[in-house]
């Protein structure tokens, strides 16, 4: 026998078995990001088919699976201002398979619901902003509203429904109310294509909603865009007037898309969506279709995106206080 050889203790033999496990999981987790995606990802969009957040989800979903050889299953789990698809990914396994594409709304919530089953900051992983469009106000094509001048001057004499689907939506129907001072009350919807429904139908007078959402049936002929929640006019909506040529001042709202996954994503991961993002973005094809839909491509750093979300929750909640609109 060896003289120099020393029998290891236990406390010796445990530390060296740690050691070794925790060398074993730093390489099955760097493992598991070379290989990402490993299996089917699932990307929740927690609001109702055929909305802008459906369609850009669809879009990105489409062309990820072509580059990854992986599905990337688009699942609608609607309610509660996307805090019930939400709440699944806040327990999802953090490993890039379950991730969720949401609006506004994930940054407004948190002022307008006392409680939510999850830590909005603490509670996802912050990937990227894939796109954006500003907020517009649609009314029905062969309805009595023409112009934005025309619905503002109904709204100051008389009380209108203003149909909205999430925290964002909502905000930008009061922000709007504020800076005219109108008669407008806020009528809720599980989805924007509900909404679109209705006024169609001419059950509702208008809706605040997303480019996205609205853009089909404006080019069906059955909606008309009169206002745009932006600095200047839109090249699909060459005729509806921006709310600052209105009169109105300070009414801008984006509508934007966001991509999270769960608390402790890995950066690897993280970094690899983003990279991937960038790869299917670059295609004129994809960029295209984005432009036609009258969205505008971000794909914004995680540093970025998170900065940009403390930003929309600030701005909301004075427009929410000076409403006097308070949690729910």
């Amino acid at each position: 026998m060896n003289p120099n050889f020393h029998h290891p203790n236990r406390r010796q033999l445990l530390a060296g078995l740690t050691a070794l496990a925790a060398t074993g999981t730093a390489g099955n987790a760097l493992a598991q990001a070379a290989k990402y995606p490993a299996k089917p990802v699932t990307l929740v969009v927690p609001y109702s088919a055929g909305g802008g957040t459906d369609i850009v989800g669809r879009l990105m979903a489409q062309r990820l699976t072509e580059l990854w050889g992986q599905s990337v299953v688009v699942e609608n789990r609607t309610g509660a201002n996307g805090v019930i698809g939400s709440s699944t990914v806040a327990r999802a396994a953090p490993d890039g398979h379950t991730l969720m594409l949401v609006v506004g709304s994930h940054a407004i919530n948190p002022v307008l619901m006392k409680s939510l089953p999850y830590d909005t900051d603490k509670a996802f992983t912050p990937i990227t902003n894939i796109a954006s469009s500003p907020s517009v106000l649609v009314v029905q094509a062969n309805g009595p509203y023409k112009t934005l001048p025309d619905l503002l001057a109904a709204a100051r004499k008389e009380e209108l429904g203003c149909g909205y689907s999430e925290g964002l939506t909502r905000l930008t129907g009061e922000l709007l109310r504020q800076a005219g001072n109108l008669k407008l009350t806020g009528v809720p919807y599980k989805g924007g294509a509900p909404i679109m429904v209705d006024i169609i139908g001419g059950h509702l007078p208008m809706g605040v909603t997303s480019v996205l959402t609205a853009l089909p049936h404006v080019r069906s002929g059955a909606l008309r865009v009169l206002g745009v929640a932006a600095e200047r006019r839109m090249a699909l909506f060459p005729d509806a007037m921006t709310f600052k040529e209105a009169g109105l001042d300070g009414v801008e709202s984006l509508s934007w898309y966001g991509l999270f996954g769960p608390a402790g994503l890995p950066a690897p991961v993280v970094a690899q969506i983003n990279q991937d993002l960038k790869k299917v973005s670059s295609d004129p094809v994809v960029q295209k279709q984005m432009h036609d839909q009258g969205a505008d491509i971000m794909l914004t750093p995680p540093a970025e995106f998170r900065s940009f979300l403390a930003s929309e929750t600030k701005k909301w909640a004075q427009v929410a206080q000076r409403g006097g609109i308070k949690a729910e």
